[in-house]
């Protein structure tokens, strides 16, 4: 650990575990899962490439106010796809990105998960200002060690939406650049729907067509639970399946250990969603996800792309989410980032997202501000599902 005397904000720890629980406690963020020990800890465990931190805010008496998840990854050029191209060939022209040398990237959010859950702030505090102590207390965890201040290449704040910019605006007038990224697909669960024939009523003939379609392509597949007890004789046919997804991810952060899996279904039980879809013997796709608080939260799939279209695998998957939460009586599904499109055909409306970029040269940053406006999310035909009388076929508002 290590008090940050020039500002008294701040404090870092390197690993969850040296956390003391009375910080946890007066924090009080644990009933959100992205800030619950276990989950942070599952993820710092399974990841060893990645060096974690994590920094906790305290107010003038030295309470804690705020928690960051901090990770320094390697960003490798060849993660960078479709609408990002033009800035791959601005980095290799500012001769940021190298074809055999990565940007070591700081980030402050969750590398894997789209949404804000990176930054915990407790109630009734100045978010503006916390959100400028986390950029001052960020800048001198690696002013101040000598070995992070030679290779730390940039920093990125990732994910906020827009109700959020009014505070993470503030990060401007400190040489932070504002961009936008895909966004998050998000379906509010009607209330009133008791099953997933309520939400089958609910939307368009057209796609109410579309959907028993998919529901019969796929009825030779099998849908088995991924428990502790049989994820260990899945994992190698699992991570082969997530890395044909993983790789056509348009801005990829890192990847995923699938070995994370059995501490969350250890540590989480029902609460982590884990599905297998089976052809006859052949495991061709899973899904996986967490309910965090009212919400179920979509992670990582894997698909056989080769069946795909003939077996519906992916369309059956998003219809399986909505099942799960109308019988667990949840509230929304955050679907997030890719496939758009065709998660609009199932409800899901885009809620924006924005990312905070900085880098450490100057003038490198000044130069990235302008093109880092250029950036926009990957255009994509919204589909509107339901019925005209239906309350969730309006776009969400930021």
């Amino acid at each position: 650990m290590i008090f940050c005397k020039n500002t008294n904000t701040a404090l870092f720890y390197s690993s969850i575990d040296k956390i003391p629980t009375k910080n946890w406690e007066i924090l009080d963020c644990e009933n959100n899962v992205y800030f619950n020990r276990e989950f942070l800890k599952s993820i710092e465990k399974n990841h060893p490439e990645i060096t974690f931190s994590y920094i906790i805010l305290v107010d003038d008496n030295a309470f804690p106010i705020a928690l960051s998840s901090i990770k320094i990854v390697n960003f490798y050029m060849n993660s960078i796809q479709n609408n990002f191209y033009f800035l791959k060939n601005l980095g290799k022209k500012l001769r940021i990105l190298k074809d055999n040398k990565p940007l070591r990237l700081l980030i402050s959010g969750n590398t894997f998960v789209s949404g804000e859950h990176g930054l915990f702030i407790k109630k009734n505090q100045n978010k503006q200002k916390v959100i400028l102590e986390l950029a001052k207390a960020i800048n001198y965890f690696v002013s101040s060690n000598k070995e992070l201040k030679n290779k730390i290449d940039a920093f990125l704040l990732k994910d906020f939406v827009n109700e959020s910019l009014f505070i993470t605006d503030e990060l401007t007038t400190v040489g932070y650049n504002p961009f936008s990224v895909e966004p998050n697909m998000l379906l509010n669960i009607d209330e009133n729907w008791q099953s997933f024939d309520d939400y089958l009523i609910a939307i368009k003939t057209k796609f109410r067509v579309k959907a028993k379609k998919a529901y019969a392509q796929s009825a030779s597949i099998t849908i088995k639970e991924i428990t502790s007890a049989n994820i260990e004789e899945k994992l190698t046919e699992m991570t082969a399946l997530y890395k044909k997804v993983a790789t056509n991810s348009n801005f990829n952060l890192g990847d995923f250990n699938l070995e994370t899996y059995k501490d969350f279904k250890d540590k989480f039980g029902e609460q982590y969603i884990l599905k297998a879809y089976y052809l006859q013997d052949k495991l061709v796709g899973f899904m996986s996800g967490i309910i965090n608080n009212n919400s179920l939260d979509a992670h990582f799939v894997g698909i056989d792309y080769g069946l795909n279209r003939k077996y519906a695998i992916y369309q059956r998957m998003l219809y399986s989410y909505i099942e799960i939460a109308i019988n667990k009586k949840l509230k929304t599904i955050n679907f997030g980032r890719t496939a758009s499109e065709i998660k609009s055909s199932v409800g899901a409306v885009p809620q924006d997202l924005t990312m905070y970029f900085r880098h450490k040269k100057n003038i490198t940053n000044k130069i990235l501000k302008l093109f880092l406006q250029r950036i926009q999310p990957t255009p994509f035909q919204q589909k509107f599902p339901f019925k005209k009388n239906s309350n969730k076929c309006k776009q969400v508002k930021n």
